[in-house]
């Protein structure tokens, strides 16, 4: 029930997109479909023209007015254009009602990002999750599909094949919808067993999340000497990626997201509830920020990210703010940025700059998680040695001793009471001291 158009083959022309919007008064054109002409290139468009129209909401019939509906037909042609792009989500009949007037494929926002989506995704889950958005944004457009069969029916869109087969296809896309969501929430629980793994052992677990394309993959491979995919596109990470990485002998894990953007499709969020949960049950959020962009630019992406991150529950959760690329900023515009935004570091995921103070930034927000002890534990009682090392804390040292195996140990505070009766006196008294404090 996914509709999208087979990438083109190698050497063959790219599509031909023109670009239309409907804009405040005040707003500059060219910084508005900046972005969208950028999604166009990521999706295989080519974008051959634009055009805009200052009103207060677009005509909710034809989305541009009737004059300028007139002016984009006679562009859109002249263009040789081959598909029109929205830059907004629009109603079934404004959609229908333009490709009527063009004789062309429209692609409002929301679609040009799915397709994007599934060009991307590689997973599994996240087939399942572009799937899920692609047929719940054209569930309410199938009339669309099945408007010339409806014709030929003795009614007004009440009898005939078309609304035989419009109500079937609608029928089968809704199972598929019920189908898709069980997968999820079966995906969901083996999600939540694994982290319940890492809950267990107090691992620090840090989300990486931040605008799109602007180096959270970077960051990710720099931390944990990674090789995920970083090329320089809109949307290069739409599956969740997991690494490692350790800092004064504690382990981090690290999990690069889906890159936010503005005005993201409420299908997304919802379809990538699964991935963005990621985000959610994190102990840490980095939010990576573009220090190389404009200061306007800066600030709405910022925005973005945080609006995001509220519509998923995130927003309550510890934050860093990490401005990366600061290799492209020169010493005033660093001085300006830490200005606008004291106590964010300044990184650079490509150089390596700043990495060194994220990491020990890193280590001191979970300092208190773990305690160093020291340990004696007798040979009898082996079990609670391999509970220990299941455990997975960092052990710094181990000594095979006549009267058992002793341990130096950074051992997570809820688990001291457990490992009580092992602990030497001195250690022991020093817990006791820590927790009274």
């Amino acid at each position: 029930m996914t509709h999208r158009q087979p990438d083109p083959a190698p050497g063959a022309e790219p599509e031909r997109g023109f670009v239309i919007a409907v804009l405040a008064q005040g707003r500059d054109p060219e910084d508005e479909l900046a972005e969208l002409r950028e999604l166009a290139r990521t999706a295989g468009v080519e974008p051959a023209g634009q055009l805009t129209q200052f009103r207060e909401l677009p005509d909710r019939r034809t989305y541009l007015g009737k004059g300028k509906l007139e002016e984009l037909k006679q562009a859109f042609g002249d263009a040789k254009a081959d598909v029109l792009l929205v830059d907004d989500e629009l109603e079934p009949p404004q959609q229908r009602r333009l490709e009527d007037e063009l004789e062309a494929r429209v692609v409002d926002r929301t679609q040009l990002i799915l397709d994007i989506f599934a060009q991307h995704t590689r997973s599994a889950e996240g087939k399942l999750q572009v799937e899920l958005a692609q047929l719940e944004y054209n569930l309410p457009r199938m009339r669309g599909l099945w408007q010339h069969l409806e014709r030929l029916g003795g009614g007004v869109g009440t009898r005939g094949p078309g609304e035989s087969q419009l109500e079937t296809d609608r029928r089968l896309a809704r199972r598929r919808v019920a189908l898709l969501r069980r997968r999820l929430r079966e995906l969901s629980r083996q999600r939540e067993t694994r982290r319940g793994e890492r809950r267990r052992t107090q691992t620090p677990t840090i989300a990486l999340a931040g605008y799109t394309n602007v180096g959270k993959s970077t960051l990710l491979n720099a931390l944990t000497n990674s090789d995920v995919s970083v090329d320089d596109r809109l949307f290069e990470t739409l599956d969740p990626t997991t690494r490692g990485f350790e800092q004064d002998g504690r382990r981090y894990l690290v999990t690069d997201t889906v890159g936010f953007i503005r005005r993201l499709p409420h299908q997304l969020v919802e379809g990538f509830a699964a991935t963005l949960e990621e985000t959610l049950v994190a102990d840490l959020v980095l939010h990576v920020a573009d220090a190389s962009a404009p200061e306007e630019r800066l600030d709405e992406m910022t925005a973005a990210v945080g609006a995001v991150l509220a519509e998923i529950g995130a927003a309550e959760l510890p934050t860093e703010l990490v401005l990366n690329k600061i290799d492209e900023v020169d010493e005033l515009g660093r001085a300006r940025l830490s200005n606008r935004f004291p106590g964010a570091l300044q990184i650079s995921a490509r150089t390596g700059e700043g990495l060194d103070a994220l990491q020990a930034r890193i280590a001191e927000r979970f300092a208190d998680r773990y305690e160093l002890v020291e340990l004696l534990v007798p040979y009898e009682e082996g079990g609670k040695l391999a509970e220990l090392y299941a455990l997975g804390p960092p052990i710094e040292e181990r000594v095979d001793r006549a009267d058992g195996v002793f341990l130096r140990a950074r051992l997570p505070q809820r688990e001291l009471r457990r490992f009580a009766p092992f602990l030497v006196a001195e250690a022991r008294t020093a817990a006791r001291t820590s927790r009274r404090g």
